[in-house]
């Protein structure tokens, strides 16, 4: 997977690429060619930090109507030859996604392109499951021919449709093709099997089991760390239900080093939960200082960790951050200055888009502290997580007097719904965009029903129509 090349956010390639509201509103002022070649950028290069996890395809979708935008580019990257090589989600996923969008607001272009892909590209499981949410069933039977030549009629091919059944995410498409004479029996036979596979593996678990004790869980948490997976956080958990009292003092000691690295980290996750008012655990934490006591002091909610904190934040490492991040979330009015400079130094030191902003961005609109608006708007204008900036929204729209007129409003045309669910509680009427724009968001059905609620909050029912 290639790293996004995010342009500045003065750009309107920039600008789109970060999904703000404001790249659609100068998208549509700008001239249709550059629009169009700046949208089509976006599409076929994902831009996102965690394309898991962003959206970013209803809002191309949205603005690929508005320009009435051809598809040509994004089928010549479907069915390109990469196509042939690459068939990772990650280069196909937010263009079959846009795609989606596009049937359900009924482009025809754009439905023809999922049925021709999912019938011969490489990704054709995330086509077909965009399709099983917009096609009719004829067109999703015209599919079974195509889809299932996919899987030969040999052990192999047969085990590899059954997974496909069991895995599929949406499973209309092959309920419809198990109903056809001519494909009924093997696809019956294939979702039989995926569900004995699941069985199966429920019945064959490879972690705990009834009558272990301390030592069996800090053994499989070892196993775990040797095998490259860290098991800490769930050994934890089964530790809280097999440790006895008379344990206490081996997890003391494992939780100081005595038993290795993945034992002092199951037992200091343990520790923080079952005793989280031990100021014994906290000093263990300070002692280690290294990643795995560090998450487990951010797990820490009660007011000796936020004690601890205050005399933590200062430090210069990830502990030091921790604190901050635990005064972000848990501290009272009296820790505003030391969040407010946490967030300033992370700003400077490390950029608009690291983590360890979303913490501190919630805790400057948790404490509402009002001279957090200026470094809360460069991270609005600057972050190229749609995330974070929703958070900004969010605390600005605490923290800053202007944001009802000022970012709220482009806000409404933002790529993330809940950025759009606070914009239409707080964008300014005033402004001339504002309740035309409401009256679609209301109206358009493929709108999330938070965002319509918000809407609906604010604008009389009879202009909602």
């Amino acid at each position: 997977m290639f790293e996004p090349v995010i342009a500045p956010s003065g750009t309107l390639l920039g600008l789109l690429q970060r999904g703000r509201g404001d790249g659609t509103l100068h998208a549509l002022a700008a001239p249709r060619a550059e629009a169009l070649a700046a949208l089509n950028q976006c599409v076929l290069r994902d831009p996102r930090q965690d394309w898991q996890v962003e959206n970013r395809s209803l809002y191309y979708a949205r603005l690929y109507l508005d320009l009435d935008g051809p598809l040509g580019e994004i089928e010549s990257h479907l069915f390109g030859a990469d196509d042939l090589v690459d068939d990772t989600d990650h280069r196909t996923g937010l263009a079959l996604s846009v795609l989606g969008h596009l049937a359900s607001y009924g482009r025809d272009d754009a439905l023809m392109l999922l049925r021709r892909y999912a019938a011969s590209g490489a990704n054709w499981a995330w086509a077909l499951d965009e399709l099983a949410l917009r096609d009719d069933d004829e067109g999703l039977r015209s599919l079974a021919a195509p889809v299932l030549a996919r899987f030969p009629a040999t052990a192999e091919g047969e085990a590899r449709l059954a997974a496909a059944v069991r895995d599929a995410y949406e499973p209309r498409p092959w309920s419809l093709w198990e109903e056809s004479p001519l494909y009924g029996e093997r696809l019956s036979a294939a979702r039989r099997q995926g569900s004995f596979d699941r069985w199966q593996r429920q019945l064959t678990p490879s972690g705990p089991r009834p009558g272990w004790g301390v030592q069996a869980v800090f053994d499989w948490a070892a196993d775990g760390l040797r095998r490259g997976t860290p098991l800490h956080v769930p050994a934890a958990r089964c530790l809280a239900a097999v440790a006895q009292p008379e344990d206490r003092s081996a997890i003391l000691a494992a939780a100081a080093g005595a038993d290795g690295e993945a034992a002092r980290a199951t037992a200091l996750h343990h520790l923080v939960l079952a005793e989280p008012d031990n100021p014994a655990v906290l000093d263990l934490i300070e002692a280690a200082a290294d990643e795995p006591a560090v998450a487990a002091y951010e797990r820490m909610c009660g007011p000796e960790a936020v004690e601890r904190a205050r005399r933590w934040v200062h430090r210069p490492d990830a502990l030091g951050e921790a604190a901050a991040a635990v005064l972000a979330a848990r501290g009272g009015a009296e820790d505003a200055p030391l969040v407010l400079s946490a967030l300033r130094s992370t700003v400077r030191g490390s950029g608009p888009d690291t983590q360890r902003l979303f913490a501190l961005v919630d805790g400057a609109g948790r404490l509402a502290i009002g001279c957090a608006a200026p470094v809360l708007r460069h991270v609005y204008r600057e972050t190229s997580s749609s995330h974070l900036r929703g958070r900004a929204a969010r605390a600005l729209a605490s923290t800053d007097p202007s944001f009802a007129a000022g970012f709220a409003v482009e806000c409404l045309w933002d790529c993330e719904e809940t950025t759009r669910e606070v914009a239409a509680r707080h964008a300014e009427t005033a402004d001339a965009r504002v309740a035309p724009r409401l009256r679609r968001l209301a109206s358009d059905p493929a709108e999330e029903e938070d965002v319509q609620s918000a809407v609906r909050s604010r604008i009389a029912p009879e202009s909602a129509v």
